[in-house]
């Protein structure tokens, strides 16, 4: 038996259109200069991958952002090789090759386990992934076990980046942006969509963002029907273990809010007793 030898083709720029639903940026940044300054220097190592269309275009299965840095620097055309193979099989292929980038968002990787899930579940694996939180063990293989097989995260790690495809976009920019962990924030996904907008009013009112604790509270007070505005916040406003804190203030910041007789044990003392009067007027406002 022989096999079908592949040959890279130099396709116009034009005619290579980005894969449908793309599921990761195409960034200008220091790493796409870097991309761009070695395609103008020794050319694309590496050839792209991409699909033909009916249209006689070509659906880019890897490569978007060679595609971008060959624009950049001003060529037309890019190395290709070219693959004639169905949409969930391309689907399969873009988030595995996608995966090897350096640095990926959350979002970005929910959306694309979600993508492979999916083309795997229209092939005929089963999909039992979404149903909790935390995983369970089954004699069967599941799919995202099938997935982990190929991917760089764990099977209930999966599952927690896939219930991300559940939040509110405020909410998963702030995943995006390391304030918000992927746990907790996998745990606040069961939230509907009116809960999860009234805790967002209470993290911009109060600067803070759940722990994994507090947004386990929430999702079981959300199960019983009883996640209300006030236990949103009662579960907000709750101390975090000590052990939690590591709090320094720069001196040269709050000094000049002090007479110079202050000492630093004054100063503490004035600053608690501020804190203590916020607390009061901010329980007193609630009680309104």
């Amino acid at each position: 038996m022989t096999t079908k030898k592949e040959t890279v083709m130099n396709i116009a720029l034009e005619k290579l259109v980005p894969f449908r639903d793309h599921p990761f940026q195409v960034r200008d940044d220091e790493q796409m200069q870097m991309i761009t300054e070695s395609i103008r220097s020794v050319g694309v190592l590496v050839p792209a991958i991409a699909r033909p269309l009916e249209d006689g275009s070509f659906e880019l299965i890897s490569g978007h952002r060679r595609k971008h840095a060959c624009e950049v620097a001003g060529l037309s055309t890019l190395p290709v090789i070219v693959r004639d193979v169905d949409q969930d099989t391309a689907t399969v292929m873009m988030v595995d090759s996608n995966f090897q980038r350096e640095e990926i968002l959350p979002s970005e990787r929910a959306k694309a386990y979600k993508m492979k899930l999916e083309a795997i579940k229209r092939q005929g694996a089963r999909t039992d992934l979404t149903s909790d939180q935390v995983g369970q063990k089954s004699e069967r293989k599941s799919s995202r076990d099938l997935i982990a097989e190929n991917s760089p995260d764990s099977s209930s790690q999966i599952q927690r980046y896939l219930r991300l495809n559940e939040l509110n976009p405020e909410l998963l920019q702030m995943v995006d942006n390391g304030k918000i962990a992927l746990t907790p924030a996998a745990e606040l996904s069961f939230l509907s969509k009116e809960e999860q907008s009234l805790l967002l009013l209470t993290i911009e009112s109060e600067q803070a963002t759940p722990s994994l604790s507090q947004a386990q509270r929430m999702k079981k007070l959300s199960r019983q029907g009883e996640l209300t505005e006030d236990e949103i916040l009662d579960i907000m406003l709750e101390q975090k273990k000590p052990e939690c804190w590591n709090l320094s203030l720069p001196m040269n910041k709050i000094t000049k809010y002090f007479p110079e007789s202050y000492t630093p044990q004054k100063m503490e003392e004035t600053i608690i007793k501020l804190l203590e009067a916020w607390m009061r007027h901010r329980v007193n406002q609630k009680g309104r």
